[in-house]
C-alpha cells in the first residue's frame, strides 16, 4: 500500500483530474479486502452514501498506543479515499491520530473539491470516527 507522502508526490505530479480520480481508484484497487466477516453493522461508517467499514486495531497497550486500522468500501472511487484515509492514520500513535485533520491533507491536493457533497460528507465520516478512536486511546 502507497504512503502517504507517496500519494501527496503522485497527486502533484497528475495535472488533470481525470488522472488523479483513475489514481484513487488505483489505490483502492490496491487495498486488501475486507474479509466479510469484518463488514459488520458495528464496523460500518455512519454517514456514508456507499458503504464504508473501518475496523482498529491496537498495536500495544501503552498510554499512547500505535493504531492501525483496515478498510473497505463497495464503490471503487470511496475504496480510493478509504486508501488514502488508511494511509494518513494507520501505524500513528493514536496522539497523533487524534491531532490530524486528513481533511486538510485532501485539500491540500485538491481532492475535496472535486468530491460529490455526499462523498465529501461520507470522507468525513470517516475521519472523525478514526480520530474520535484515536482519541478514547489516548491516556488521560
Amino acid at each position: 500500500m502507497a504512503n502517504l507522502d507517496q500519494i501527496i508526490d503522485d497527486f502533484a505530479f497528475l495535472d488533470e483530474w481525470e488522472d488523479r480520480y483513475r489514481y484513487v481508484i488505483e489505490l483502492g484497487k490496491a487495498l486488501p479486502d475486507l474479509p466479510d466477516d469484518k463488514k459488520t453493522a458495528e464496523n460500518k461508517v455512519q454517514g456514508c452514501a456507499s458503504q464504508v467499514w473501518l475496523v482498529s486495531h491496537i498495536e500495544d497497550g501503552g498510554a499512547d498506543p500505535v493504531m492501525t486500522f483496515e478498510g473497505d468500501s463497495d464503490a471503487h472511487i470511496v475504496r480510493g479515499l478509504v486508501a488514502i484515509v488508511l494511509a494518513t492514520y494507520s501505524g500513528k500513535r493514536a496522539s497523533e491520530i487524534a491531532a490530524t485533520d486528513a481533511i486538510e491533507i485532501f485539500d491540500r491536493i485538491g481532492l475535496v473539491e472535486h468530491l460529490s457533497s455526499q462523498r465529501a460528507n461520507g470522507l468525513r465520516s470517516m475521519v472523525k470516527r478514526i480520530r474520535a478512536e484515536a482519541s478514547l486511546r489516548v491516556a488521560a
